[in-house]
C-alpha cells in the first residue's frame, strides 16, 4: 500500500497515510485539527539499487534537455 503525503488546507499541517492507490483523493481527516479539508501533496520520492540512487525526484527523465521538463515536471 503506498503512503501518501497531505496538507491540511485549515492548520497547514503535513502529514503521511499509508492508502489504497484507488483512496489517494479521497477526503482524509487532518490527525492535528480534524477538518476534512486536506490535499495530496507532490512528495519526494528516491529508489535505490545497487548501484546507489537509480531514480529520484531530483532527476530528469531521459526526454528532459533543457533547465525544465513539461513532461515529467522535473528541475535541474
Amino acid at each position: 500500500m503506498p503512503l501518501y503525503e497531505y496538507i491540511c488546507q485549515q492548520c497547514q499541517h503535513r502529514f503521511d497515510a499509508l492508502r489504497p492507490m484507488s483512496s489517494a483523493d479521497a477526503p482524509i481527516a487532518c490527525p492535528y485539527c480534524g477538518s476534512l479539508e486536506t490535499r495530496r501533496a507532490i512528495s519526494l520520492f528516491a529508489a535505490i539499487g545497487s548501484e546507489g540512487i537509480i531514480a529520484g525526484s531530483g532527476s530528469s527523465c531521459a526526454s528532459c534537455s533543457s533547465a525544465s521538463c513539461a513532461s515529467c515536471g522535473s528541475r535541474r
